[in-house]
Order: C-alpha cells, then sequence, then structure tokens
C-alpha cells in the first residue's frame, strides 16, 4: 500500500528513516546499484520528497504503527 512520505529521522546507526503518513517508519539508504536513491543524501533532496508515496510492507502485513498518529 503506497503511504505519504511526512518526514524523517536518523536511525542509531544514522541511516535515513522515513516517517509515514500510515505511522510507519522506512529506511531510505541510497545503496547503488541496489537502491538507487541519491535524493536521501542531502537536505533539499530530502525535502523535496516529502509527500512521495513508497509502498510501504508494514501496512500490506497489517503491522502496528511504529509511532502513534
Amino acid at each position: 500500500m503506497k503511504q505519504a512520505i511526512l518526514s524523517y529521522h536518523q536511525d542509531e546507526d544514522e541511516h535515513w528513516v522515513a516517517e509515514l503518513a500510515c505511522g510507519h517508519n522506512q529506511h531510505v539508504r541510497h545503496q547503488p546499484p541496489w537502491m538507487n536513491r541519491e535524493w536521501v543524501t542531502t537536505a533539499e533532496g530530502r525535502e523535496s520528497m516529502r509527500g512521495f508515496r513508497l509502498d510501504c510492507k508494514k501496512c500490506d502485513e497489517h503491522a502496528p504503527a511504529d509511532r502513534s498518529l
């Protein structure tokens, strides 16, 4: 199920995590050639992707939210 990116934070390993409208979190990494998300490497890039809808596998699995809405 597609969910919009609301904001971001970094995890304990300093990887970027998108906070989605559904209450789930999803890592957004730039690891070519597997994941090409260069936009995550800059503040401007991350800001430009706010509102972008990512596939949320946790929603598909009916997992509980990672944070309260």
